[in-house]
């Protein structure tokens, strides 16, 4: 595929990418996080799918259901037909707890005449590691590992199980159902069990997204895009992954390939104030609480990036048996970013609990246990504001005095003031509002850059950055200060190439960048608005817009020439700075006036 024409479908454990044409090329098992069996899209020899292969006068077609995480794959040949209909389930059980097992399931429904195909069920399990073996056990066939890790895998179909192991053809004469799952099943499994998981399952992705605020304008991109970010919302910790993939490079055959199968911190304020602002309250503060969970306790480390349940240590691995999207290697898993130290991650952070404040009602033990956390941050962030760090790209060369991190510093300080204004503390703020001013003045008269007209990507660079287009959002420049709307003309004019952005343009630990950033995008669009330049803005977003897949998804990157869609997929980032952006055109209704909770 020369694109990723993925949908994808999730339970809020794990996740599966199927393509445009029905392949099951990507799922990690049981959780987002774990050894994938199905690995396709990295290495199209021994990766391992699950295809349906159709004849080539079938024309085949696919959306998501309605406002739904199910995905619709539709093969026509003008006289057979039939629906294919890809899910993992998740719904409400009586107790109120939900019922969302490390499944999928493939619903055959068929639409017209005596369609015929093969299924090629090919799972490799531990990123092919080993040699997968698969046997009929006669109720199932169960796909296990004899060297190495031991892992397995379990097939139940109202098919012949023979007829899938040989890739015999099939006639499809009425409605079918296969089921991958990671447990052998305790109950007998069946067409009419399926097809009840899938009623169940479709009637929840209606109710989450019935609650979901409605807008004037770009209300179904809106909705997807929410979709996705639930997708990507591990429910059991309340975290929100980057992506559900690793190693999708950022450009074909380069060695920007990288695991976000993790939870950033930096997406953070952002995640808890869209899913907020979208009406879903709980998915918000279910996030938020992750993010305080893991907060450590005064002088500790804050790292910039945890597993999905919290983990500190995320070491990296390269697996050199899998030859790579496109053969760009390596693949890894694990991400060694999270030991880099990046100075922005103290600003982030202080939002996030500022926000805490703000939205939700905080015990007293809570709000002491917070104030803590507050003035250890404020202290660590005198201590550091000065030194150099990786900056918000996590470039893993030298050091730098990068001005998103000392802006992020201020940040820190200036939200650290204000909740102690929420609490009516007073504690430190004559202290606090000296530091406040002091990082303010050495980012004004260090960060500018007079030549540029703008504030640069670090102090002394004449190189610019798509990340000082955040100054205005974080409160620390006006929209109509001459210093942000200069800044923001040029910085359009050196990082925008064809209506994208490129994050920045000078030479990085692998060269110079050859892809644009799709966030960027969104920033320098949101900029443009905010700087009177609407009509320019909404037109750049239309045409960002058409470069989504045929689904409506975005990944991290897109390329300039092509505009093929690149890095890892979905991307969090992406979509958040979507809602974010499209709110600008249109205004939110919340159905009834009434703030909904999940």
């Amino acid at each position: 595929m020369d694109n990723l024409d993925y949908g994808i479908i999730s339970n809020c454990k794990s996740a599966a990418l199927i393509s445009k044409t029905g392949s099951l090329d990507w799922c990690c098992m049981p959780n987002f996080d774990s050894s994938a069996i199905f690995a396709k899209i990295l290495d199209d020899d021994i990766g391992g799918s699950f295809e349906i292969e159709v004849g080539e006068d079938y024309e085949i077609t696919q959306e998501y259901l309605w406002e739904t995480n199910i995905l619709s794959t539709v093969f026509d040949n003008g006289m057979d037909s039939f629906q294919l209909i890809d899910f993992m389930p998740r719904y409400a059980r009586e107790d109120g707890s939900y019922y969302a097992p490390p499944d999928i399931i493939r619903f055959f429904r068929l639409t017209g005449g005596e369609p015929k195909f093969k299924i090629k069920y090919d799972p490799k399990l531990d990123f092919a590691k080993e040699k997968t073996y698969n046997e009929n056990k006669g109720d199932y066939i169960k796909s296990f590992t004899k060297e190495g890790k031991y892992d397995s895998l379990f097939f139940y179909s109202s098919f012949s199980l023979n007829d899938i192991i040989e890739r015999k053809e099939i006639t499809l004469k009425g409605n079918e159902y296969c089921l991958v799952g990671y447990h052998e099943k305790l109950v007998e499994q069946t067409l009419d069990r399926s097809y009840l998981k899938f009623q169940r399952t479709k009637v929840y992705w209606m109710n989450w997204s019935d609650k979901t605020t409605r807008y004037t304008h770009y209300g179904n991109e809106i909705m997807r895009s929410a979709l996705v970010l639930k997708a990507l919302s591990y429910k059991k910790s309340g975290a929100v992954l980057a992506a559900a993939t690793t190693s999708l490079p950022e450009t074909i055959g380069e060695e920007r390939n990288w695991d976000y199968r993790f939870c950033w911190i930096r997406d953070a304020s952002m995640v808890i104030k869209v899913m907020a602002g979208l009406g879903h309250i709980k998915s918000a503060k279910d996030f938020l609480q992750f993010i305080i969970d893991i907060i450590p306790h005064k002088d500790e480390k804050i790292q910039i990036m945890y597993g999905i349940n919290g983990e500190k240590e995320l070491t990296e691995h390269i697996l050199n048996h899998l030859k790579g999207y496109k053969n760009s290697h390596p693949v890894r898993t694990g991400n060694a970013a999270y030991i880099q130290k990046q100075n922005d991650i103290y600003g982030i952070l202080m939002e996030v609990i500022y926000q805490q404040f703000l939205m939700f009602e905080t015990s007293l033990e809570n709000s002491e246990a917070l104030w803590t956390v507050v003035r250890g941050i404020v202290m660590i962030v005198q201590e550091n504001w000065k030194k150099p760090d990786k900056g918000i790209w996590e470039l893993r060369t030298e050091d730098r005095h990068f001005i998103f991190s000392k802006l992020l510093c201020w940040v820190a300080v200036d939200r650290a003031i204000k909740i102690g204004e929420v609490l009516r503390m007073g504690i430190n703020d004559t202290k606090w509002k000296a530091l406040r001013e002091e990082i303010y003045q050495d980012i004004y008269n260090n960060g500018w850059n007079e030549e540029k007209q703008a504030y640069t990507q670090y102090y002394g660079s004449q190189d610019l950055d798509a990340s000082t287009l955040l100054m205005q959002s974080y409160g620390f420049i006006e929209a109509d200060d001459p210093r942000f709307i200069s800044t923001v003309k040029a910085t359009e004019k050196e990082l925008c190439e064809d209506g994208l952005m490129y994050r920045y343009r000078n030479s990085d630990d692998f060269g110079k960048p050859s892809s644009s950033f799709t966030i960027c995008t969104f920033w320098l669009i949101d900029s443009l608005y905010k700087i009177g330049e609407k009509k320019k803005a909404k037109q750049m977003f239309d045409q960002l817009l058409s470069y989504s897949n045929h689904l409506g998804l975005f990944s991290e990157d897109i390329d300039f020439k092509t505009k093929r869609l690149l890095g890892n997929f979905p991307q969090a980032y992406s979509h958040l700075a979507l809602i974010e952006t499209a709110a600008n055109f249109s205004k939110g209704i919340a159905t009834d006036g009434m703030i909904f909770r999940e």
